[in-house]
């Protein structure tokens, strides 16, 4: 089993995200999610990758999903 670890993120301009981590072996799933949207994006990296640009391209992906979905 990976361990999942939840961190607000004050990374956009909009407000804070949350930004869940789940290691599997060799990888991680990032999920970045807007609490006031409900709207979710996740990316999956290697788990030897920086925690910080890991979870800016999860918040990149969360930002293309919200205007698309707009």
């Amino acid at each position: 089993m990976g361990r999942a670890q939840a961190r607000p993120r004050g990374l956009n301009s909009k407000g804070d995200i949350l930004v869940e981590f789940v290691v599997q072996g060799a990888f991680v799933k990032v999920t970045a999610i807007d609490p006031v949207t409900g709207l979710e994006a996740s990316i999956v990296g290697p788990a030897s990758a920086s925690q910080r640009i890991l979870a800016e391209q999860a918040r990149r992906k969360l930002d293309y999903v919200a205007k698309k979905k707009s």
